[in-house]
C-alpha cells in the first residue's frame, strides 16, 4: 500500500456499557481481537476513564498510526443518540492520543454481523456479551483496512480534537 506509512491499526466499537478493541498487523491486513473494556464514564474529577486510558496504551505500544472508531448510523444512514456518542468517544480519545489520527467510520450492521459469526462459530448466544464488542470491532477495523488497500487512503473521517472550553 503505497503512501500509507506501516503500522498497527486500532479499531474501536463503542457501546454504552463495554468498548470492544481490535489491531491489526503492522501491514494492516488483518483485523484481530485485543480485549473488551467496561466502560468507566465520565469521572466527576476530570481523571480520564479507564477505558480511554486503555486504548491511549494500547496506541503508544503498537506506534499506531490511526484508530478507526465505528460510527453506528440507522440502516437508512441517518444518526441518531448512539452516534452522538460515539462522536463524543472519538472526540475525547483523540484529544488524548493526540498526534495519532481518530477516524469514523461507517459501522451499521457490525453488532448483528458480531452476533451471527459467533452463532456460526457454535458459541452459546448468552456467551456472546463478553466478545461480541471484541468482534464488533474486528470487523470495523477490517472494514477500515479494506477500504485502505482498495484506495491507498485512510479510511473514515478524521475526527478534530475540540478545542479547550473555558468553564
Amino acid at each position: 500500500m503505497t503512501g500509507l506509512p506501516r503500522g498497527a491499526r486500532l479499531g474501536v466499537d463503542v457501546g454504552s456499557v463495554r468498548v470492544g478493541l481490535a489491531a491489526s498487523d503492522p501491514d494492516g491486513l488483518v483485523a484481530t481481537p485485543v480485549e473488551t473494556l467496561a466502560r468507566d464514564g465520565e469521572h466527576a474529577d476530570g481523571t480520564v476513564p479507564a477505558d480511554l486510558v486503555r486504548i491511549a496504551s494500547e496506541v503508544g505500544e503498537r506506534g499506531a498510526p490511526v484508530v478507526y472508531v465505528g460510527l453506528p448510523r440507522h440502516l437508512k444512514g441517518t444518526e441518531g443518540v448512539a452516534a452522538e456518542a460515539a462522536r463524543a468517544y472519538a472526540e475525547r480519545l483523540a484529544a488524548l492520543v493526540a498526534p495519532t489520527e481518530v477516524r469514523l467510520v461507517d459501522e451499521r450492521m457490525t453488532s448483528v454481523s458480531a452476533h451471527q459469526a459467533l452463532h456460526a462459530s457454535g458459541r452459546a448466544g448468552r456467551k456472546h456479551r463478553a466478545v461480541v464488542d471484541q468482534v464488533a470491532a474486528v470487523i470495523i477495523l477490517q472494514t477500515a483496512l479494506d477500504g485502505e488497500r482498495a484506495s491507498a487512503r485512510r479510511s473514515g473521517t478524521v475526527v478534530d480534537i475540540p478545542a479547550p472550553t473555558d468553564d
